[in-house]
């Protein structure tokens, strides 16, 4: 006998949908750094393929490459512009995922008082996640509306629900995963629970902004130091190409500025980490 779509185990139609990319595409997202890029397209939010993302960013790096070796002739600096071309899609990436981040973490205690209300007036977590799904903007909305979705194909709530930190980082969101699956094997006031955690996640992102409010001359510290001698440098560059033309063609030179540019990136990230106050 034929089977409906509630018969049909999620895993069976997520192998049918990988069925149909082509030998290629299957060989190419095993690689490891697809992996990675496809991770964090998908936890930005970014409604494009990781394989098309890798051949834009590969496009742009050697477009800029080759425009600077036709401009300049050095190859030592044709091949640093292609590394920075390279590097400024994916902290583009970075930034779009907590940005994304953000907005889900502001409106997750919205979602789950949103909840609590549909449990206490009679609806099942079924009925209150489609309603959060309705309700709410993107991403909570599109989230819930996922695992709204992934529920209708079979899955438990729970487990529907747990899948969801896949598409985004939220330690809030893993709370709310396992206070679900507790509830759903021991029983419980869920709405009661959900709604006190909603107040806590409300206080720890008031103590958040207090915190960033505390850290921002730290912060713009840091943005200025790693992108004064940068500037400068580039400064230097454009009013008097011969002086500063040693640094491409002299080979110690050379060495002094890979060095110079790896001490900027690390003394940033530590000057990240210093300020980088987790709540």
């Amino acid at each position: 006998m034929e089977k409906t779509a509630q018969e049909v185990p999620f895993e069976d139609l997520a192998g049918g949908l990988l069925r149909k990319t082509t030998p290629f595409e299957q060989l190419i997202f095993n690689l490891p750094l697809l992996k990675t890029v496809k991770g964090k397209i998908e936890r930005s939010g970014i409604t494009v393929k990781s394989s098309r993302f890798i051949l834009a960013t590969v496009i742009i790096s050697a477009a800029g490459c080759v425009a600077m070796y036709l401009l300049k002739g050095n190859l030592f600096a044709s091949l640093l512009v292609a590394a920075l071309l390279v590097l400024i899609p994916y902290i583009y990436l970075q930034y779009r995922k907590q940005q994304r981040e953000t907005q889900f973490a502001e409106q997750l205690p919205d979602a789950l008082v949103m909840v609590a209300r549909s449990l206490r007036a009679g609806h099942s977590l079924t009925s209150a996640v489609e309603l959060v799904s309705q309700e709410l903007p993107d991403p909570a909305g599109g989230l819930f509306k996922i695992a709204y979705e992934q529920q209708h194909l079979g899955m438990r709530m729970a487990e529907s629900l747990g899948t969801l930190r896949e598409k985004i980082d939220s330690i809030d969101l893993h709370f709310f995963v396992t206070i679900v699956r507790i509830n759903s094997d021991t029983g419980g006031n869920l709405a009661e629970i959900l709604e006190k955690l909603a107040e806590t996640i409300r206080s720890r992102l008031q103590i958040r902004r207090q915190v960033q409010v505390y850290t921002a001359e730290g912060r713009v510290s840091g943005y200025v130091l790693a992108l004064l001698p940068v500037a400068v440098f580039i400064a230097f560059y454009l009013n008097n190409p011969r002086y500063m033309a040693v640094f491409f063609t002299e080979r110690v030179c050379q060495l002094f500025l890979v060095g110079a540019f790896v001490g900027q990136m690390i003394g940033f990230l530590i000057m990240r980490k210093i300020i980088d106050i987790r709540i």
